[in-house]
Parts: structure tokens; C-alpha cells; sequence
């Protein structure tokens, strides 16, 4: 049995122009491709482990002004749209999206170059959150080890180099990051880092609500920025995955909502890993202006 699963979660990973992507993602190629975006969408981006769940849930109470129940009507999966998402027998990321009424907020892990082009054509508005390479590889680490969805790891060495290659699922994460850098300035997207959220989360997630163009009040801001904490989404079983199946995230194996720090990456990375690191990094993400940091 385990020889199965073990070759199950090897060949769940598939090729598109070169990015690894879920099979059953692949099988709905062209439904994803054709997706019809509208000039009113506003779309989610992240790379996978960058604080997708987070962002979500900014997003969603700013839309819902603050309201927690309101937030607690569906767990955050089901709240906005995964466009990609493909699972046999189950509602597609598209069909979901195309059910549901505008203004729509929905979400994706695809880079730019795979991005279903009516979201360029709509010039729909972007929301993308990076967080740094060396946190989004550890934090994707432990996320492989307890989802039983995408390929085992293996050990950290292992990973280490598959991460740096860019054999995982969306791919390479220097090429998201700047791919969606590099574009910034040309279509209507707030660029955010995810360790500025976690500096000052006040002032990113005031960014977010001017970017959605909502007007608050103070008062507002801060049960936002009280409710989105870290501690407050591990303990909220509508954000945290614990109404997920063990058969699916394993959370005994490592907990879907983990530590949520920045500079995470000092417990795992070794002297040596860190100055290859460093020097596959330089040579990587030469020629881009984008600047994060490490560490709080």
C-alpha cells in the first residue's frame, strides 16, 4: 500500500511550458486557458507558502467591512475562487468562479506567463504577496510533508536542491516573484511583501483597502488588523485547515498554520546551504531591482 502512495504522490506533478503543475490541473488545461475574468475581478496572487491564507482573509473583511460573522460564513478555501484548482469529481476552481456574482475576488499560484489571458485583456486589478526565499522554502517544506496531495520532499537536503531548481508545484519561485515584479508598473497591481505585513500590518493592510477602494475608519482597521493576526488564524478553524481530511493534510505531520515568522529559515538552513544559497540567489535575481528581507 505504501509503495502506492508513495508512487501516487511522485506522479502527481506534471509539465506545462516548463512549470510543474497538479495533474488534474494539466487535465483542465483548457478550461483554465478559456476562463472569462471580468474587468471588476480582483485577483489574489501569490507563489505557494507566501501568505495566500493570510491575505484571504485581509481581503475578505475588508470586503465584508469588518464583520466576523460575515467571515465565518464558509471556510477560506471555499471563499474565493482557486482558478487552477482541479480535483477529479469535484467542482473546478473555473465553474466555481464562473457562479459566483460580481465584484469577485478570486485567487491563483500561477505565474505570470500561464495567467488565463482575460485577466490582462479585463485589465483586472492584482494583489500579489511575495515573502522571502528562504522562509517560502521552508514553510513549502513542511507544507509537502503533510500534504498528501503533492510530492513527498523527501529529506531537507533533497528538497533544498529541488526548490533551488524549481522542481516544484508553480514552479521556480525566482521566476514568479519576478514575473510578477517586472509587471508591477503596467497593470493594476499592489505589490506587497509579506514581511511588511508582518512588520506593520496597519499600514499594509490600509494599502489593501485604498488598492479595493473601501474607506474604513480606524476603528475598523484595527479589529482587521487584530482578527488577521497570525495566533488569531491558527485558533480559527474557518482559516486554519482543520476541517480538512487527514487523507489530505496530515496536520500531526506538521500544522497547515506552522509558526508564521519571518526568519524561520535560520533553524533549517546549514552554514554551507546558506552560501549557496546566497550565491545561486545572487545569480538568479541579477538585473531585478526587488529587495527582501530576511529577517525581523
Amino acid at each position: 500500500m505504501a509503495l502506492t502512495t508513495e508512487l501516487g504522490r511522485q506522479l502527481q506533478l506534471r509539465e506545462v511550458e516548463g512549470i510543474l503543475l497538479q495533474a488534474a490541473t494539466v487535465d483542465n488545461w483548457s478550461e483554465i486557458q478559456n476562463f472569462e475574468a471580468k474587468p471588476d475581478d480582483l485577483l489574489i496572487c501569490t507563489y505557494p507558502k507566501s501568505g495566500t491564507t493570510w491575505i484571504q482573509e485581509i481581503v475578505d473583511m475588508i470586503e465584508q467591512n469588518g464583520d466576523v460573522e460575515k467571515c465565518q460564513r464558509a471556510i477560506i478555501q471555499h471563499r474565493h475562487p482557486f482558478i487552477e484548482w482541479a480535483q477529479p469529481s469535484q467542482t473546478s476552481g473555473v465553474e466555481k468562479a464562473n457562479i459566483m456574482p460580481s465584484p469577485r475576488i478570486l485567487r491563483t499560484h500561477l505565474p505570470t506567463q500561464l495567467l488565463p489571458p482575460s485577466f490582462w485583456e479585463n485589465n483586472c486589478k492584482f494583489l500579489y504577496v511575495a515573502r522571502n526565499a528562504k522562509d517560502c522554502m521552508v514553510s513549502y517544506y513542511h507544507f509537502q510533508r503533510m500534504n498528501q496531495m503533492l510530492p513527498d520532499p523527501g529529506t531537507w537536503e533533497e528538497y533544498f536542491e529541488t526548490f533551488i531548481n524549481g522542481k516544484v508545484a508553480w514552479g521556480s519561485w525566482y521566476d514568479h516573484v519576478k514575473g510578477w515584479w517586472e509587471i508591477k508598473d503596467r497593470y493594476q497591481i499592489l505589490f506587497l511583501f509579506y514581511e511588511d505585513i508582518k512588520r506593520d500590518p496597519k499600514h499594509e493592510i490600509q494599502k489593501v483597502m485604498q488598492f479595493m477602494g473601501k474607506n474604513l475608519g480606524e476603528t475598523v482597521l484595527d479589529k482587521i488588523v487584530q482578527e488577521t493576526s497570525f495566533e488569531k488564524m491558527k485558533e480559527n478553524p474557518m482559516t486554519n485547515r482543520s476541517t480538512v481530511p487527514k487523507s489530505i493534510l496530515d496536520q500531526s505531520i506538521s500544522p497547515f498554520m506552522r509558526k508564521g515568522t519571518v526568519g524561520d529559515w535560520k533553524n533549517h538552513f546549514t552554514v554551507a546551504q546558506n552560501e549557496r544559497f546566497d550565491e545561486i540567489y545572487r545569480q538568479k535575481m541579477e538585473g531585478t531591482s526587488i529587495n527582501f528581507c530576511m529577517e525581523l
